[in-house]
């Protein structure tokens, strides 16, 4: 399943998710202008699960808490930065207008840090470093799926050799996003792949956990079609 757009309107300006994905973006093409060097800026600014749990630092550049925000906006790739991005966009816009702009960057902030922790806890003396926006956004996603459940997203679907494009509720692409996620985890190793799989997760936990404190009081800003 790759979602699309989703029917959800919004009331003001995604100006925090948009800046955000800029920012990634603008990082990104930093990272590959160095050729070569982008892969030592990995090093310097990811986070290390060793460094994280154990205190052996192995990178250099920063302290070691502040590569738990840096790692954020780096990416490993296009396709990675892309994937990311499509999310953010898709699902950001709407979280961010129920909790405002300033709840909504201490509320991606905490999710991604909780993210880094869920994966450097699962696999403590790894090496490599974890770079990537994907646990912040997985709490975007555990966020909106508490929210905005019958929310239809419209998405590509595959079968077999063709494609369809179908609206899809938000719990079943969001539902199975996390179980393919949980699943990854368990059964394809730790860091199988280069993916940090108990990251998404954690991230995802996080921001279920974590929307309703930050979420403006009353009701929801919309309607939405069940």
């Amino acid at each position: 399943m790759i979602p699309l757009k989703d029917d959800l309107p919004t009331h003001s300006f995604p100006i925090v998710t948009l800046c955000i994905i800029v920012l990634n973006v603008l990082a990104f093409f930093f990272q590959v202008s160095l050729g070569p060097g982008g892969n030592q800026l990995i090093y310097a600014f990811g986070a290390t699960p060793i460094d994280l749990i154990h205190g052996m630092r192995t990178t250099v550049a920063l302290p070691v808490v502040m590569t738990l925000f840096t790692s954020m906006f780096l990416h490993a790739g296009f396709l990675h930065l892309g994937g990311n991005m499509l999310y953010l966009w898709i699902f950001g816009n709407n979280i961010e207008d129920v909790m405002g702009r300033f709840r909504f960057i201490l509320f991606y902030l905490i999710c991604g840090v909780a993210a880094v922790y869920a994966h450097a806890f699962t696999d403590s003396h790894s090496t490599i470093p974890m770079v990537g926006a994907s646990g912040a956004i997985s709490g975007v996603l555990g966020a909106y799926l508490l929210l905005f459940p019958h929310a239809r997203v419209l998405t590509l679907m595959p079968f077999g050799f063709f494609t369809q494009i179908v609206k899809v509720p938000a719990m079943v692409v969001l539902g199975f996003w996390f179980i393919g996620q949980f699943a990854n985890g368990m059964f394809s190793g730790r860091g199988r792949g280069g993916v940090a799989w108990f990251a998404h997760v954690g991230g995802f936990l996080a921001g279920m956990a974590l929307i309703h404190l930050f979420k403006k009081s009353g009701s929801l800003p919309y309607s939405y079609r069940s």
